[in-house]
Parts: structure tokens; C-alpha cells; sequence
């Protein structure tokens, strides 16, 4: 009884923030996840092709001089939208036939100093968390030191979590 009272209060509080929830109960053998490895690895070479873990480019952007950078998040804001719109309205499922929760979202104060504090980052550095690994292997050795703060920050937010306005 108590395993499921934690359960659930764990299930509630990593769906009012976090995407974790649509997490696999399936088991698979470890070559399974080569598939992300493959896709990530193309992604990633997409993201050099097409500039956008360029650091002018991101200059560009911060400085309202260029509607490159722009055009890519508008589209991927679009796909986004559409996608969730898909999901919901069809019930669509997994390709593993499991079911996928889109919990609604609350605004909280918390969300605009999260976003001030990426986007000063963002500006900074010239990275965004997500091409880091791009950006590593077209060469940029120093975004290393970009990852390590990132991953520091990461740990710096999971200490202080419980404190957090949320």
C-alpha cells in the first residue's frame, strides 16, 4: 500500500514538470537503444548541414540580423504543435501499442526565470543544450566546457528542486 502511495505521488509530481511519464515499462536487449544512438548521430549531422549549431548563426538570431535561425524554431514549434494535435485527437499510441500521456500544464512564475536564465546562456555560449553533442563532434572542442556547466547546472537545479518554485 505504501509502495503504491509513493508511486503515485511520484507519478504526479513528474507530470506537473517533466515529460518522463511516457517512460517504457517494456524490457529489451541492450542493441535495441542502437536505433537512437543511429538517429541521434544523423540528427546531429542535419544540425551542421543546415547551420544551426553554428554560433554565428545563433549570434545572428540574438541579434535580430538574420531570420535563419528563426525559421527553424518556428518550423519546429509548428511540427510540435501539430504533433500533440495528432496525438491527442487520434489517441495515437507508441509503436509498441502503449499509450502516451500529455498531462496539461500549469504556468508558473518559475518558467520565466528558467527561460531567462537559458536564454542568457543560450546567448552567451552560443549553444543550446540540445546540439551540445553536434556542436562537439563538427570540431568545436570548447563547448566541452559549455557541456560541463550544463551538466553542472543540471545537478544545480536537482539539489535545489525541492526549493524551487515550480
Amino acid at each position: 500500500m505504501q509502495q503504491n502511495i509513493e508511486n503515485n505521488k511520484d507519478h504526479d509530481m513528474r507530470s506537473t514538470d517533466a515529460m518522463c511519464i511516457n517512460e517504457s515499462q517494456l524490457e529489451h536487449k541492450w542493441y535495441h537503444k542502437m536505433k537512437y544512438l543511429v538517429l541521434g548521430i544523423l540528427f546531429g549531422i542535419v544540425f551542421v548541414k543546415a547551420e544551426i549549431v553554428s554560433w554565428f548563426r545563433i549570434q545572428e538570431m540574438f541579434r535580430l540580423q538574420s531570420f535563419h535561425m528563426y525559421g527553424v524554431i518556428g518550423s519546429a514549434v509548428a511540427v510540435g504543435i501539430v504533433s500533440v494535435w495528432l496525438i491527442k485527437k487520434f489517441n495515437i499510441k507508441t509503436i509498441y501499442g502503449e499509450a502516451i500521456t500529455i498531462s496539461p500544464k500549469q504556468f508558473n512564475k518559475g518558467q520565466i526565470f528558467g527561460g531567462l536564465i537559458f536564454g542568457l546562456g543560450w546567448a552567451i555560449t552560443g549553444a543550446c543544450p540540445g546540439p551540445l553533442f553536434a556542436q562537439i563532434g563538427a570540431g568545436t572542442s570548447v563547448v566541452i566546457i559549455t557541456l560541463l556547466s550544463a551538466i553542472a547546472g543540471t545537478w544545480v537545479y536537482g539539489y535545489f528542486r525541492e526549493k524551487l518554485p515550480h
